[in-house]
């Protein structure tokens, strides 16, 4: 009984994060449109994981995306990078979750968990794919959330 209450508790444990998000509500993105996110980081000891959040179509025309992601980190300039992300693979079709024709993913931006500074951090997306607008987009942001 014991180890059951202490399992009920232990699986009740919150994940620190912070998600913003855009929504396109004509389900296309425009390569011209940055969208610009702010994270204010407070516990310096923590260890953090930074995600691209993309939820789609299946009619999406592509299994990757291009985005430059801009990152301003207390006390620092803005640091730019071109960043391929994939979507889908041949084996498994898309990579993310779906229900009925939409898709959910979130997609790492590092490979392991970083230590961030205390402060503001300013995120700018926008995607640099050829297609302009990019079509069957339902919303696209940025997730900084505690590694555990």
């Amino acid at each position: 009984m014991l180890f059951l209450l202490v399992l009920v508790f232990a699986s009740c444990q919150t994940i620190a994060l912070h998600e913003q998000s855009t929504t396109y509500p004509d389900h296309q993105w425009s390569s011209k449109q940055s969208n610009h996110y702010q994270f204010i980081v407070s516990d310096t000891a923590a260890t953090y994981n930074i995600y691209f959040v993309i939820r789609h179509h299946n009619a999406y025309h592509y299994k990757n995306i291009w985005i430059e992601l801009a990152t301003k980190a207390p006390g620092d300039s803005v640091t730019k990078q071109q960043v391929n992300l994939n979507l889908a693979d041949d084996q498994k079709g898309w990579l993310g979750t779906g229900m009925d024709d939409i898709y959910d993913q979130r997609i790492p931006m590092n490979s392991q968990p970083i230590k961030l500074r205390k402060g503001l951090y300013e995120f700018t997306i926008q995607h640099t794919m050829r297609e302009d607008p990019l079509q069957n987009i339902l919303s696209t942001g940025i997730r900084v959330e505690k590694a555990r």
